[in-house]
């Protein structure tokens, strides 16, 4: 059973809170797939992880680099982080930066990595986020509204209840 939650971001910085709470549900071994267009809010979400899990250094994109490990600062685990937007191949390419080596002891995040990750575990969460269109009445900048889906797939987040992360 997959476990899914709904939540309307309306400003980049509700974008990193929704990171950092995120981050209180994630445990060493856990893989996070980013899924949305070109700044829709992924690297964004990725900083508010990364201060949830309290790890060092900036987290910027490492769309150049493929790949940052940003180790904790407090005994948790480390975050990697990857943009896999430049590659093309599926997990045999991504095999070179050694993601299962990483995986067990740290928290994953994957940005553009459907279709080339998900046999690193049998466990992840699902992040796709859209911009949302037509929310004038809000009174809030519409090129700023994010809807964005958590999904929960594999043992791992089964039965799991991802309702908090609305909050």
């Amino acid at each position: 059973m997959a476990m899914e939650a709904r939540i309307t971001v309306k400003t980049p910085e509700h974008m990193k809170e929704l990171g950092r709470r995120l981050a209180a549900l994630l445990a060493p071994g856990d893989l996070v797939l980013l899924s949305g267009e070109l700044g829709a809010g992924k690297t964004t979400l990725t900083r508010g992880l990364g201060e949830g899990l309290g790890v060092r250094g900036a987290v910027t994109s490492p769309t150049f680099v493929i790949a940052r490990v940003h180790p904790s600062l407090r005994g948790g685990p480390a975050l990697v982080h990857v943009d896999a937007y430049r590659l093309g191949g599926g997990l045999d390419e991504m095999e070179d930066l050694d993601l299962d080596v990483s995986l067990p002891e740290s928290v994953v995040v994957v940005e553009w990595g459907e279709g080339k990750v998900e046999e690193l575990s049998e466990a992840r969460l699902q992040v796709v986020i859209h911009r949302a269109v037509g929310e004038a009445e809000l009174g809030v900048d519409d090129h700023d509204i994010r809807e964005v889906t958590v999904t929960g797939v594999g043992p791992r987040w089964a039965g799991r209840d991802l309702s908090g992360l609305a909050a």
